[in-house]
């Protein structure tokens, strides 16, 4: 190839590698597989970080800082409309943790519980009054419960309580603002005061 034939429409057009078609090919005979073993056979497949049986190399890294993937909160998560549909919610009633383990519906009550707003068959109402106590309920959710004539309680999880803030009000802001939260809020008064052509300094 000289330089002048190096345009846009090079290498636009590969040709598929074809392969086993003779030794002459240059990927004839073991078909690029080589000799033997488990890469020559058919069906095998390897984790791209495996080392052929060796300690790996994230395994022998030094684990060092701090990470906050522990306090993850965890949910158990129920949609409303497996919820209804249910043998044990079909005329409504109480719908809380402890009820949904004896229905099934959850395993246990090692979780915090998360009420979702999807309904089967595609529909948009809920047909049953359902009084509903969980730690977090949708918006969606909410609103089909209500709407069908149920209520909903949400006691929140450990996190909102530390942060100060009320699940069953319309106001959800914290009230007990942590480090992190009062940093953001300085920050977004300091972006208004900017805007206003004022300078925010802080205490």
């Amino acid at each position: 190839m000289m330089i002048h034939e190096v345009t846009a429409m090079a290498g636009k057009y590969k040709q598929r590698k074809r392969i086993g078609r003779g030794v002459g090919s240059g990927n004839g005979k073991t078909s690029g597989r080589g000799q033997k073993g488990a890469g020559a056979r058919r069906g095998h497949s390897t984790l791209y970080q495996f080392e052929g049986g060796q300690m790996p190399f994230f395994r022998r890294m030094p684990k060092f800082g701090f990470t906050n993937s522990k306090f993850k909160t965890q949910f158990w998560i129920v949609n409303l409309g497996a919820i209804a549909s249910h043998e044990a919610f079909k005329n409504g009633g109480e719908v809380n943790q402890e009820a949904l383990v004896k229905a099934g519906l959850v395993r246990d009550t090692s979780r915090d519980l998360k009420i979702l707003g999807g309904l089967e068959d595609g529909s948009d109402k809920l047909g049953v009054k359902l009084d509903v106590t969980a730690n977090r309920v949708t918006d969606s959710a909410r609103k089909l419960i209500t709407d069908a004539g149920g209520s909903v309680t949400e006691t929140g999880t450990r996190r909102d309580k530390v942060r100060g803030i009320d699940r069953n009000s319309d106001d959800r802001t914290p009230k007990n603002l942590t480090k992190k939260l009062k940093n953001q809020e300085w920050h977004r008064k300091r972006s208004e005061a900017f805007a206003r052509g004022e300078v925010l300094k802080k205490s």
